[in-house]
């Protein structure tokens, strides 16, 4: 906590100075105005964030040692701020202009995720701060998903979403200067940073004005409903901004108590003592009211669906052969019946064990291990001599990252009935980062090097 105070303070004599300031700083900012512009937006959302907050301070008055956990983490600051948000592009260069963006805020492209595989015509990636440091003070990402025009069967209509999309400019010409100004100095100073976040801000702000016919809507609609909300508005607006909760067993009961229509189906690993990777619900889309543009100039009133509110609770981050077993149980699960789901998944994770300490001596979860104070570590013993003694603290690595399926079923879910199953398409990873620009980084690697990295303060190259 010292550090991230000198670190904040530093933050604060380099804006006076006008130096360079903290993509932290920068990315927290963003984050809490974009979280204000979408409760302003969706109300919804900020009942969604008054539940949520009820329903932290109970769990953690409920369990001190989780309240400790978090701490440890960087705190109830970090619970507070953190959530992610999702955002839907058009074209190559709008995905490349977008990594320019968030490389301006310390965020990092990290995973593919191909979700065509479950009917969502898009591959994505997720925008975050990838040091423990970083994450500490904010957080905050961006899923990040670019529509993949060619699977549009229809010729034409693909020929004619594509001139659409050709014609658009999403980002104002204040931000492409600021972000040349950004990679040109290193950085942004206090002004031009406050700049950036509005001009940032506008580019995924909602418009209810689309540029183009209803006819138009219909026939992209008919494609996919995500095509048409990719397609016929003026930017990539916002479509779900999501908090994090200690138990979202209970935000979903809260939602249903009070008329929210919650999605049936939580999605993710079964309810457990030790939360594994990551649980996602959400309330159903608002049919929102929209103009279309008429040959003569006049604008014809519609409706379209698409943002949402989401919550999200993490848990640890797993290994390579924790993910192998997670993925092998979940499919098991899958193919039960729909109303017998929940029971099933239930019994099928009964074989993933379910306390931490497992979890790290079977080599299942990534974890940082912290140096007790006063403790002599003596040269010869394991590291689970160490743990065991007291003398090392083994801390649970969150999961910062999406699974593909959740990630799937939660757009399925607002995209209403008659959604495609599948696409008869294949993963395209480098088709998405010759867009991008540049490659994904490998979350699994990301989390085996911070294991690793507090394995060496305490003396030790590896697990023992």
């Amino acid at each position: 906590m010292a550090n991230e105070q000198a670190t904040d303070q530093q933050a604060i004599e380099d804006a006076r100075d006008g130096l360079p300031i903290s993509p932290d700083v920068i990315r927290a900012c963003f984050a809490a105005a974009m979280s204000e512009m979408y409760r302003r937006e969706v109300p919804l959302y900020g009942t969604l964030l008054d539940i949520v907050a009820a329903v932290n301070r109970r769990t953690l008055d409920a369990d001190p040692a989780l309240r400790d956990r978090i701490e440890a983490e960087g705190g109830m600051e970090r619970l507070s701020v953190e959530r992610h948000g999702a955002i839907r592009l058009g074209t190559a260069e709008e995905l490349a202009t977008c990594r320019r963006l968030f490389a301006v805020m310390g965020m990092e492209p990290v995973g593919y995720y191909d979700l065509s595989v479950a009917g969502v015509p898009v591959h994505s990636t997720a925008f975050r701060p990838v040091t423990v440091q970083a994450l500490s003070r904010c957080p905050f990402r961006i899923f990040t998903s670019l529509l993949r025009l060619e699977l549009i069967e229809d010729n034409a209509l693909r020929a004619e979403a594509e001139a659409i999309l050709a014609r658009r400019r999403i980002f104002s010409p204040a931000l492409l200067d600021l972000l040349d100004t950004a990679e040109a100095g290193g950085g942004l100073t206090e002004a031009q940073a406050e700049r950036f976040v509005n001009e940032a801000l506008e580019t995924f702000r909602w418009h209810p004005d689309t540029t183009v016919s209803r006819e138009t809507y219909e026939r992209l609609n008919a494609a996919h409903r995500l095509i048409a909300d990719v397609v016929c508005f003026r930017g990539p607006h916002i479509n779900h901004l999501t908090p994090r909760t200690l138990d979202i067993d209970a935000v979903q009961a809260e939602m249903i108590a009070r008329g929210i229509p919650a999605k049936a189906v939580i999605e993710g690993p079964p309810r457990r003592a030790c939360p594994i990777l990551l649980r996602q619900t959400s309330f159903t889309a608002l049919e929102e009211q929209v103009a279309f543009q008429a040959a003569d100039g006049r604008s014809v009133p519609g409706s379209h669906t698409a943002r949402f509110g989401e919550v999200e609770q993490r848990g640890v981050a797993l290994t390579p052969a924790g993910r192998a077993l997670y993925d092998r149980l979940l499919d098991e699960a899958r193919g039960a019946d729909p109303a017998d789901y929940a029971a099933t998944l239930e019994r099928a994770f009964a074989a993933f064990p379910d306390d931490l300490e497992t979890l790290r001596g079977e080599g299942l979860a990534y974890f940082r291990y912290l140096g007790r104070p006063h403790h002599r570590v003596p040269h010869y013993a394991t590291l689970d001599d160490l743990v065991q003694s007291g003398a090392v603290t083994a801390v649970p690595l969150t999961y910062e990252d999406f699974l593909p399926v959740s990630a799937a079923g939660i757009f399925q879910s607002n995209l209403g009935g008659g959604a495609r199953t599948h696409y008869a398409a294949e993963a395209s990873r480098s088709a998405f980062e010759t867009a991008l620009g540049t490659s994904v980084a490998d979350e699994t690697a990301i989390y085996a090097a911070q294991q690793a990295a507090s394995l060496r303060t305490i003396g030790i190259d590896g697990p023992g």
